[in-house]
C-alpha cells in the first residue's frame, strides 16, 4: 500500500499542475466572459449539478461579495419554475465537466429565446453547452487525483480556480476597494475597521471620569476607581480640557511623595496636552495612537477642546477589531 503522505503529495501535486495549466487555456473567450458580465444590467446566476454545483456556490459567493451581483440557482429546479429569477439582463455561468449535463442542457431553448448572456466552463470544448455559449471556458483537465479517475477532483479545482480569476478580473476592472469589500462584509473584522468609528465606541455622560484641577487627589482617585477606565479628565468649569490623570501617575505619585500625594491638587498631577482623538475618526486610528505611545486610553474632545467622551483599548478589543 502506498505510503499516505506520498499519496497526499501526488493528490496536491495533480490538483497545483491542473490549476497551473489553465493559464495556457485562457484566451479571448475569458476576456468576452469578462465583458459580458461587466456590462450586464442583471445579475450572475450560477448554475450546475452535483460537484460542479457546490462549486458553483462558491463562485457565486465570491462574485458577490466583490462587487458583481450573483447567485447560485440549481439547474433542476429552474425546469420547475426556478427560470421565473431569470431576467433578459442576467448572464448564466453554467458549469459542467462533460459540457452534456442534461438539466443544463434543458436549460438553452429557454435562454436563446430570451437572448439570456450564457458563459460555459466545462472540460470539453466540443460539447452542447460549450458550442452554444456565447463565451466557453476551458476548464478541462489531463486527469483527476483520483485513482479511479472518476471522482470529481482536480476538475472541481480547476473550475474553482477560474471562477477566481473571473472574479479577480472583475473586482479590478470595477475598481473595487478594501472599502467596497468592508461594506459587503459589515461583521468581518475589515467591515469592523472600516466602520467602527470613535464615538460608537467612546465613553459619554455620567460614565465619563472628569474633575476639576483644584479637587484633591484622594477624590480624583475615586472618580478614576468608580469609573474603571484607567483615567480621569482634568478640565475647568466650562468643561474645556486641562489635562489626564492616569492609575500611572498615582502609582509614581504614592511612591514619590507616599501619603501627601492625596492632599495634592489634580491640577498638580496631571498630564497636560495628552493624546486626543476627533470623535468621527475611525476606531482603528484610535487603536494606532494608542499602540504608538504605549497608551490605554484616548480623550475625545469636541471641535472647542471640550471633553466628549474617553475611549478605551478594551472597548476596541471587544469589537474584534484587531
Amino acid at each position: 500500500m502506498d505510503n499516505i503522505l506520498d499519496i497526499a503529495k501526488r493528490v496536491l501535486k495533480i490538483e497545483a499542475d491542473a490549476v497551473s495549466a489553465l493559464t495556457e487555456k485562457l484566451n479571448s473567450n475569458f476576456e468576452k466572459a469578462v465583458e459580458i458580465i461587466f456590462n450586464s444590467k442583471g445579475r450572475v446566476v450560477v448554475t450546475g449539478m452535483g460537484k460542479s454545483g457546490l462549486v458553483g456556490k462558491k463562485i457565486a459567493a465570491t462574485l458577490a461579495s466583490t462587487g458583481t451581483p450573483a447567485f447560485f440557482m440549481h439547474p433542476a429546479e429552474a425546469s420547475h419554475g426556478d427560470l421565473g429569477m431569470v431576467t433578459a439582463d442576467d448572464v448564466i455561468i453554467a458549469i459542467s465537466n462533460s459540457g452534456e449535463t442534461e438539466e443544463l442542457v434543458g436549460l438553452i431553448p429557454f435562454l436563446k429565446r430570451f437572448n439570456v448572456g450564457l458563459i460555459s466552463m466545462t472540460g470539453n470544448h466540443d460539447s452542447t453547452i460549450s458550442k452554444t455559449a456565447d463565451a466557453a471556458l476551458d476548464v478541462s483537465v489531463k486527469e483527476e487525483a483520483c485513482p479511479l479517475g472518476i471522482v470529481p477532483t482536480a476538475s472541481t479545482t480547476a473550475t474553482l480556480a477560474m471562477g477566481d480569476a473571473l472574479a479577480v478580473a472583475l473586482l479590478i476592472k470595477r475598481g473595487f476597494k478594501e472599502e467596497d469589500f468592508a461594506f459587503f462584509h459589515p461583521g468581518g473584522s475589515l467591515g469592523k475597521k472600516l466602520f467602527i468609528k470613535v464615538k460608537d465606541l467612546m465613553h459619554t455622560g455620567d460614565a465619563l471620569p472628569i474633575v476639576s484641577p483644584d479637587i484633591l487627589m484622594i477624590e480624583a482617585t475615586v472618580e478614576i476607581s468608580s469609573k474603571r477606565l484607567g483615567v480621569t479628565i482634568v478640565a475647568d468649569n466650562d468643561n474645556k480640557i486641562l489635562g489626564i490623570v492616569t492609575d500611572g501617575d498615582l502609582r509614581r505619585g504614592i511612591e514619590k511623595w507616599g501619603k501627601p500625594f492625596f492632599d495634592m491638587k489634580a491640577g498638580e498631577v496631571m498630564t497636560k496636552n495628552p493624546k486626543t482623538v476627533s470623535e468621527d475618526e475611525l476606531a482603528v486610528k484610535a487603536l494606532s495612537i494608542m499602540e504608538k505611545h504605549s497608551i490605554t486610553s484616548i480623550v475625545v474632545p469636541d471641535d472647542n477642546g471640550r471633553a466628549r467622551g474617553i475611549i478605551h483599548l478594551h472597548d476596541i478589543l471587544r469589537q474584534g477589531i484587531v
